[in-house]
């Protein structure tokens, strides 16, 4: 009889420890969960904040290259109209004065070919 109260009173004990190792368990398990659920929502609302800021960040930068996309257009365009500008002086000036700008001419060409002569004379020298 007396084994038979040891024995009831271990099952016992083993039941009761076997329950509070459960009930331990599941509230780990709910804590973990709830701390996870918590996270993905600080996750999602991180990234809700973020996605806006990136499109306002994306669209800058495309305004900014359009800008400059434009400015260079912009300038090659005057480049272009000053270098026509200049075409049409130059054509004005030598069918105004064909002696006079042949002469320069030649004297430009003069000027190079010495200038050229010099520089490599210098570097047969050296």
């Amino acid at each position: 009889m007396i084994a038979n109260k040891s024995q009831e009173l271990s099952n016992t004990l083993i039941d009761q420890a076997s329950a509070s190792a459960d009930r331990a368990i599941k509230s780990t398990q709910r804590v973990a969960n709830e701390a996870l659920d918590s996270l993905s929502g600080s996750v999602h609302e991180m990234r809700d904040m973020a996605v806006p800021a990136l499109n306002r960040t994306g669209e800058q930068i495309g305004a900014l290259a359009q800008r400059g996309v434009d400015a260079v257009r912009g300038g090659s365009q005057q480049l272009r109209d000053s270098a026509q500008r200049a075409s049409d002086t130059t054509v004005g000036y030598i069918k105004d004065e064909p002696v006079k700008a042949v002469l320069i001419a030649a004297a430009t060409g003069a000027a190079l070919m010495a200038l050229i002569g010099l520089m490599t004379r210098s570097r047969d020298r050296h």
